[in-house]
C-alpha cells in the first residue's frame, strides 16, 4: 500500500516547480525524473555564473567532445596547420628514367585525402605530375602505403560493436582515403526477403559479406555492417526497406591505405607509367628514402569547420589521434588522452572532471561536466584562435548540426555551439550572444525517461529561452 501512496507523490515533485526557475523547467518534469543533467551558463563579460545545477558532476556528453578535439588542436597545432602526405622513392633512378625500387605514399593522418567533404578529391593527378617531373617513366617495384605514424588500432576500443564496421565509426589511420568509406548498392525483393548485394563502390574485390538483412516494410536505412579494422569480412544486420531496385548504405573501408595505394598504381599505368610490382600496404620501408612530392591538406580551420558544423566523427578522430605525435611518439588514442589532459591542466581547466576516450563522442564512456565546457569556452573566448572557433560552430536554426535548434524563437540566429546525440544522451554547448552580451552554457542530458531524446531538446530549448541573460 505504500508504494501505491509513494509513486504519486515522488510525481508529483517532478512535476511541480517548472514555472520556479528556467533549471526547474528543465529538471523538474516527469520526462527527467530520473535524469542525470549537468548545466552551467556564465555571463563571459562579468564572469558570474548565472545558472548552475550539478555543474561539476561529469556526464555523457557525445558529440560536444569535438569542441574539446577542435579547440585543443587549433591552440596547440595552429589555425594555418595543415596534414602532410609525401611521396617517397626508395631505390635509384637510372639513366632511362627507371625507379629501381619503390614508391611509397608515407601518411601523416590526413583525413581529407579523396574525402568527399573537403579538399581536392583530385589530387591524383598531381601525384602522377609529381612522379613525372621526378623523371620517373618505369616503376621496377612496389607501390607502397606507409600508416605507420599511427598505431593499427584504428577504432577506439571504448566504441560500440554496434559502431564498428560503419561509415559514422569508420577508423582512422596514418593512411586515410575516400573517408574510408565504401558504398553499397543493394537490391530488394519481398518482405521478409534477403537483398541482394549488386556491387560496392570503390571496388575491394577481397572484402566479403555474410548478409543477414531483411526487407520490410521500412521506410529507412536500418542497416549495420560488423566487422573490425583490417579483417576483409563484414556481416549486414538490419533492415531496409522492401521492393526497391536500388538502395545505397554505407561502410567503412577496413584498410584504407591498401585501396589508395591500388588507386595511385592503377593511376600510374593508365598515364603512362608502367609498375611491375603489387600495391600494397603491408610491405616495410628499409632503405633510404627521397621525398619527391608533399601533398598538403586544407588548413586546420577548414577542418575544424566541418567536424563542428557537421560533426564529422572521421575528422574528429584523426585530429584527436594526431595530437599524439607532437610528443614524437607513434599516434594513439591513449596517447592523445594524455596530451589534451595536460594541455588543458596547464591553462588551469578543472580536467579532475574530464574523462575522455576519444575524439568524436562515440564512446558512451566519455565524462565531461558543464563547468569543463564552460571553462573551455571562457578560455577560447579570450584565445588569438577566438574568431576561427567561433565560426567552426554552427548557428542555432541556421546552419550545420543545429539547423533545426531554436529555430522560430528569440534565440534563432544567436546560439552557436556543438549540439550531442547519441542513444539516451542530448547535449549542448556553445555561445549566446543577446542584448549585447556574450555567454557560454551547456546542458548535458542523460537518460531521460524516454527512448526519444526529442522531448529533451524541446526542454533544453525551452531553459535556454527562459534563462535570464
Amino acid at each position: 500500500m505504500k508504494k501505491l501512496v509513494t509513486f504519486p507523490i515522488i510525481f508529483l515533485v517532478c512535476s511541480l516547480g517548472s514555472a520556479q526557475s528556467p533549471i526547474a523547467t528543465l529538471t523538474n518534469n516527469s520526462l527527467h525524473c530520473n535524469a542525470n543533467i549537468s548545466i552551467m551558463v556564465k555571463d563571459l563579460q562579468s564572469g558570474k555564473t548565472l545558472h548552475s545545477h550539478n555543474a561539476s558532476n561529469s556526464f555523457v556528453p557525445a558529440s560536444t567532445v569535438k569542441l574539446i578535439t577542435t579547440a585543443t588542436a587549433l591552440e596547440v597545432l595552429g589555425a594555418d596547420y595543415r596534414f602532410k602526405t609525401t611521396l617517397e622513392i626508395e631505390g635509384i633512378i637510372s639513366a632511362d628514367s627507371v625507379l629501381q625500387g619503390n614508391l611509397i605514399i608515407y601518411g601523416s593522418g590526413d583525413p581529407t585525402l579523396g574525402s568527399s567533404k573537403l579538399g581536392n578529391i583530385n589530387f591524383l593527378n598531381d601525384w602522377i605530375s609529381a612522379v613525372r617531373k621526378a623523371g620517373i617513366k618505369q616503376i621496377n617495384g612496389n607501390i607502397i602505403a606507409n600508416a605507420s605514424v599511427y598505431d593499427t588500432e584504428g577504432i577506439n576500443p571504448k566504441w560500440l560493436w554496434e559502431d564498428m564496421g560503419n561509415y559514422f565509426g569508420a577508423g582512422a589511420y596514418g593512411i586515410s582515403y575516400k573517408d574510408n568509406t565504401f558504398e553499397m548498392e543493394l537490391r530488394s525483393g519481398a518482405v521478409g526477403t534477403t537483398p541482394e548485394i549488386v556491387k560496392i563502390t570503390p571496388n575491394i574485390p577481397e572484402l566479403t559479406f555474410k548478409n543477414y538483412l531483411r526487407s520490410t516494410t521500412i521506410r529507412f536505412d536500418s542497416a549495420y555492417f560488423y566487422g573490425a579494422p583490417f579483417v576483409n569480412e563484414r556481416s549486414i544486420y538490419g533492415e531496409i526497406p522492401a521492393n526497391r531496385p536500388s538502395f545505397k548504405i554505407k561502410g567503412d573501408i577496413p584498410r584504407p591505405g591498401l585501396v589508395l595505394a591500388r588507386d595511385l598504381a592503377w593511376k600510374l599505368k593508365s598515364s603512362g607509367i608502367s609498375v611491375t610490382g603489387i600495391a600494397t600496404d603491408e610491405a616495410g620501408v628499409s632503405g633510404r628514402r627521397t621525398v619527391i612530392y608533399t601533398h598538403l591538406s586544407p588548413k586546420l580551420t577548414e577542418i575544424i569547420q566541418e567536424i563542428n558544423s557537421n560533426s564529422n566523427n572521421h575528422f574528429a578522430e584523426h585530429l584527436f589521434r594526431h595530437l599524439a605525435l607532437q610528443s614524437g611518439i607513434q599516434a594513439s588514442s591513449p596517447e592523445a588522452v594524455k596530451r589534451i589532459n595536460a594541455f588543458w591542466k596547464s591553462k588551469g581547466l578543472p580536467v579532475d572532471e574530464l574523462f575522455l576516450y576519444d575524439g568524436s563522442g562515440l564512446s558512451t564512456v566519455n565524462a565531461v561536466s558543464a563547468n569543463f565546457f564552460v571553462s573551455l569556452l571562457s578560455y577560447m573566448d579570450k584565445s588569438s584562435n577566438n574568431s576561427v572557433f567561433r565560426a567552426s560552430l554552427p548557428v542555432a536554426g541556421k546552419s550545420g548540426t543545429i539547423r533545426n535548434f531554436l529555430k522560430g524563437t528569440s534565440l534563432e540566429g544567436r546560439v552557436q555551439a556543438k549540439s550531442g546525440t547519441i542513444s539516451r544522451v542530448r547535449a549542448y554547448a556553445g555561445y549566446i550572444n543577446t542584448n549585447g552580451n556574450r555567454f557560454a552554457f551547456a546542458v548535458i542530458v542523460n537518460n531521460p525517461n524516454s527512448t526519444s531524446t526529442i522531448e529533451t531538446r524541446k526542454k533544453i530549448e525551452e531553459f535556454l529561452i527562459r534563462a535570464q541573460y
